[in-house]
């Protein structure tokens, strides 16, 4: 009987390493050839962490600060003098990218119910964040307003009912209609966020689906004039039913997207075309500053471009971004050996601290416009000004990694599942 017993156990065995190698088979040899893949390995992204992502949102988060201090001589140098788009695509897209990266492998792992449920908690941090960010700048304000007795700032700022209505505009703010210069972004992440649950479990499912519905919605949003009330009048700078196509593609490249991709990003036409269109993006924008050259446009191809809407992301922003894009991952891939150089490493740790430098930065920014503009300062005082700024952003990030470095290696730390951050921080 056990001889039988051991000769059971043996073939049974032997049918499972059997079955196991057919699968592997079918998997690896005979779906690649009909052209087909299991609906797991559609959605998995790579492994292990981006660190191109960290860095282009670090370097986003400084090209922000910077465009966010007017007067400013560096600006010169951001990327939104030389294109269509700026560092609000990059980040847009970065957090669509990261948060299907963290809440995909939740939703996948946990169910749907729990990873809708991290996700609203998330939503409802940045929530948090962004009520105290409101709170502390718009005392930063208007103490620099009265203070130095120039309602200017008030004005530029756009607090003025603020200050006449403190009450009304707080509840305002509260319900996000409400938003001083410079605060559109986190209002606009939350919105995505609240909306993001049933459209990863779409991505998950029929991802295809998914990017054609999020396009159907971009369109109508253009043809229907579709956008949120702001207070005290007009709309959101950043049209959620627009930026969402942005968030949507960057979450549906995390799930299998890239992948999909990965031929026509390698090919040297495509190449081509993006660097095209990235020349003639620069040639136009010089028009912008070179009065000269504008004979240079023909009215046809001035009447069909402008305006380019930021609001509603034009099709002509979302296109230069795809060609930054493309022109990025052809020419940095990612084991780019430079990504682990101490060079870069400033920009990688506030990529991966990006609410913190977010917020820090808009404090930053009023900080250096208030100075630039109390003492005349020139190109060398805005150099420097910009310089100091973007340090103090590295070395609080520095300081921020320290400190989860070491909580981490506390007997008692607990670890717990990543977050996404304003872009994903901790994907």
């Amino acid at each position: 009987m056990q001889a039988e017993a051991g000769r059971n156990r043996a073939g049974h065995q032997a049918k499972r390493r059997g079955a196991t190698i057919v699968k592997a088979a079918v998997k690896h040899l005979v779906l690649p050839r009909l052209g087909l893949t299991s609906a797991a390995a559609a959605v998995s992204p790579p492994g292990g962490r981006d660190l191109r992502l960290d860095l282009f949102r670090g370097v986003a988060l400084w090209l922000i600060f910077l465009d966010h201090i007017p007067q400013n001589v560096v600006n010169w140098f951001t990327i939104r003098n030389y294109g269509f788009s700026d560092a609000t695509e990059i980040f847009i897209f970065i957090s669509g990218y990261t948060a299907a990266f963290v809440y995909g492998r939740a939703m996948r792992e946990r169910g749907i119910i729990v990873a809708s449920a991290r996700v609203l908690r998330r939503a409802w941090q940045i929530y948090v964040a962004h009520i105290f960010l409101f709170t502390i700048f718009m005392a930063e304000i208007a103490y620099v307003a009265s203070t130095f007795e120039n309602p200017l700032y008030a004005e530029e700022m756009n607090i003025l009912d603020f200050l006449k209505q403190p009450d009304v505009t707080i509840f305002q703010a509260l319900i996000l209609k409400f938003k001083p210069v410079n605060m559109d972004v986190l209002p606009l992440y939350i919105m995505l966020l609240l909306f993001f649950p049933p459209m990863l479990w779409l991505l998950i499912q029929q991802p295809a689906l998914a990017l054609a519905g999020s396009a159907l919605l971009y369109v109508l949003a253009w043809n229907l004039d579709w956008n949120l009330p702001a207070y005290p009048n007009g709309a959101w700078f950043f049209n959620p039913f627009a930026w969402q196509l942005l968030f949507v593609f960057g979450a549906w490249c995390a799930l299998g997207g890239a992948q999909r991709l990965s031929a026509a990003l390698r090919s040297r036409v495509v190449l081509a075309i993006a660097i095209a269109y990235l020349v003639f993006a620069f040639a136009v924008t010089l028009t912008w500053y070179v009065e000269s050259l504008r004979r240079f446009v023909p009215v046809w191809l001035s009447d069909w471009m402008y305006p380019i809407d930021k609001t509603n992301l034009d099709v002509l922003r979302f296109a230069h971004f795809l060609a930054l894009a493309a022109v990025t991952v052809y020419f940095i891939p990612r084991d780019w050996p430079w990504l682990k150089s101490r060079y870069l490493r400033p920009a990688i740790l506030c990529g991966q601290h990006s609410l913190e430098i977010f917020c820090l930065g808009v404090f930053l920014a009023f900080a250096g416009q208030f100075i630039i503009s109390e003492w005349s300062g020139g190109p060398l005082i805005q150099t420097f000004i910009s310089l100091v700024g973007i340090l103090i952003m590295v070395a609080v990030a520095s300081l921020i990694s320290w400190y989860k470095q070491i909580e981490g290696r506390s007997p008692t730390g607990r670890s717990k599942p990543p977050d996404a951050d304003l872009a994903g921080g901790e994907a």
